[in-house]
């Protein structure tokens, strides 16, 4: 039974590279824009967010389904203003339930332990700062192929009509052995020229190009070397609407090797 009211208005399906945990107290282009973002989707609030972050990424799929979860800070050698951010959005055990009725026959566990990681309060510290709105995480079963996540996010898209903001936190290019920590490093080539496949695949509405990212260009291993960060993505994708516009909220490649690219589908 569907025990999430339902909306008269559709909520976007929307995925934001979040690149350094640092962007949760940084001012930047990327963060003003989750920022506007936010401010745009106040106009008509979601009643919950279902968030699939990279950095839940275990051999399975689990929700998060208690009232108050807690903010894990998954990280090491940062500064310790970053470790004190709490951001005390309430769960949704209902929300928790009904993702789980919308994947069967799959078996989701529905976890008390895991909370909220960076991937998801790093970006909601922006886009919802007042931390009222109820956020579940949906875990990334690392033991499945890029097909199975996007069929997934087909199985989820009702929610969006339910009042329910569905939100992928990753990166489209996400390789931390070839970080350059200068701000000002240029991007590399490589970098630059998967990220724009990417965005053309968006704008074309090229599905299977990006299930099968592998073959997406010669640059995907280099980009994507583990497939954590680019997964989310196709969760957000399998969500997508018939007439559905496509936004891009916002766009770069940061400290040479991670892409903030950013966009909803509403």
């Amino acid at each position: 039974m569907n025990s999430v009211p339902a909306t008269s208005y559709r909520q976007p399906a929307v995925f934001f590279g979040h690149g350094s945990p640092m962007n949760t107290l940084q001012h930047n282009r990327h963060t003003d824009a989750w920022a506007s973002f936010g401010r745009r989707l106040l106009q008509h609030p979601p009643s919950s967010v279902l968030c699939i972050s990279a950095h839940w990424y275990i051999h399975g799929t689990a929700v998060t389904a208690t009232a108050a979860p807690r903010t894990i800070h998954d990280f090491g050698g940062f500064p310790k203003a970053l470790y004190e951010v709490e951001y005390a959005a309430p769960g949704s055990p209902e929300l928790a339930q009904r993702v789980a009725e919308l994947l069967s026959p799959l078996a989701v566990a529905l976890d008390r332990n895991w909370g909220l990681d960076h991937g998801t309060w790093s970006v909601l510290a922006h886009v919802f700062p007042q931390a009222k709105i109820p956020i579940v995480q949906l875990s990334i079963d690392a033991s499945k192929p890029p097909l199975f996540h996007f069929q997934l996010g087909q199985k989820l898209a009702a929610l969006r009509d339910e009042g329910v903001l569905i939100m992928g936190s990753g990166n489209t290019v996400h390789n931390l052995r070839m970080v350059n920590w200068d701000h000002d490093a240029p991007a590399h080539d490589w970098a630059l020229r998967f990220d724009e496949r990417v965005h053309d695949c968006l704008v074309n509405g090229d599905h299977t190009s990006l299930i099968d990212y592998e073959r997406l260009a010669p640059q995907a291993l280099l980009a994507v070397p583990t497939p954590d960060h680019y997964l989310p993505l196709l969760y957000v994708l399998g969500a997508r609407q018939p007439g559905d516009d496509l936004r891009f909220i916002t766009e770069g490649i940061e400290l040479g090797s991670i892409s903030m690219l950013a966009f909803a589908f509403s």
